[in-house]
């Protein structure tokens, strides 16, 4: 399953893109996919299938998740940024 994914501040720099596509089925297998072809971003923001504190995910511009086991679906946007990517 395919979800599309947006980087902010931390994450879009570490990652050295702005979007990409990540395959899973929850968070935290959407989270190991990235990790493994973005160490760097891994390095900053991903431990395991977790996010690191101080970082978030926005499922569908509705909600902040950051549970590992959250349900994705086929087509979702993810957005990842660090929590002071708003200013």
């Amino acid at each position: 399953m395919s979800v599309a994914v947006e980087l902010f501040g931390i994450a879009r720099s570490r990652a050295g893109v702005a979007q990409t596509t990540a395959e899973g089925v929850c968070l935290g297998e959407v989270l190991a996919n990235l990790a493994g072809r973005f160490p760097q971003l891994a390095e900053a923001c991903i431990e395991g299938q977790c996010l690191r504190p101080g970082f978030t995910a926005n499922l569908g511009g509705q909600r902040f998740i950051t549970d590992p086991k959250t349900p994705l679906h086929d087509g979702d946007s993810l957005l990842l940024l660090s929590l002071d990517a708003g200013g």
